[in-house]
């Protein structure tokens, strides 16, 4: 980033979410490549006691891994199809949302959206998505504005649980004592209980 130079690099799924990497997304320096993110990637693996298939004589592992770059391509720039209220009722095969609607989160001023093809067409606020959401980002049509996260970084969190919250929630979901990381991540309330969400990145359409 600081040369300037421009790179196509094998990364695992989840470093996008690192302080030291998440940043050059929010600010256009750093994409996905043009391989989808399904599926994973194969390698050639040394390790005969861990073969996930062998293809053509080698043996291969799968790795949960993406291509990241700064060179851009076309695939960057196609709109992503959003779901209208008609197409929620009608056809969205998530039946939680079908059912429940698009929960707002608890913690932040957001309403978690749990499936990139269930983004809706009409909510101009603040919308929790996958991580996966970012191999199908246009740039012209949302905002990447931060990410859910226990240090806050972005200034986006509305609310921070004490310890004692964390720990009556996790004996209310569990039925014994622990301690659950709100903090950490996206909340939402269901059926009277506090449920974290998996990793979300912020975005709001433009």
């Amino acid at each position: 980033m600081e040369s300037g130079k421009k790179c196509l690099i094998i990364a695992n799924k989840t470093c996008i979410t690192y302080k030291e990497v998440f940043p050059f997304i929010i600010q256009g320096k750093i994409w996905s490549g043009r391989t989808g993110w399904s599926g994973g990637m194969w390698f050639e693996t040394k390790n005969p006691d861990d073969v996930d298939r062998v293809i053509d004589g080698m043996n291969m592992k799968n790795v949960a891994s993406v291509w990241l770059t700064n060179m851009d391509h076309g695939r960057r720039h196609e709109p992503l199809r959003l779901m209208s209220e008609k197409d929620n009722l009608r056809y969205n095969r998530h039946k939680s949302i079908r059912e429940f609607g698009y929960r707002h989160y608890v913690n932040y001023d957001a309403i978690e959206v749990p499936y990139t093809d269930a983004i809706p067409s009409d909510y101009p606020g603040i919308m929790g998505v996958p991580l996966s959401f970012l191999e199908k980002h246009n740039p012209e049509q949302f905002e990447i504005v931060g990410m859910c996260e226990n240090e806050n970084l972005y200034g986006l969190r509305t609310r921070k649980f004490t310890t004692a919250e964390c720990k009556a929630a996790y004996l209310a979901k569990f039925g014994k004592p622990g301690t659950y990381d709100l903090n950490a991540s996206g909340v939402i309330e269901v059926d009277g209980l506090l449920e974290k969400v998996f990793q979300r990145i912020l975005i709001r359409k433009r």
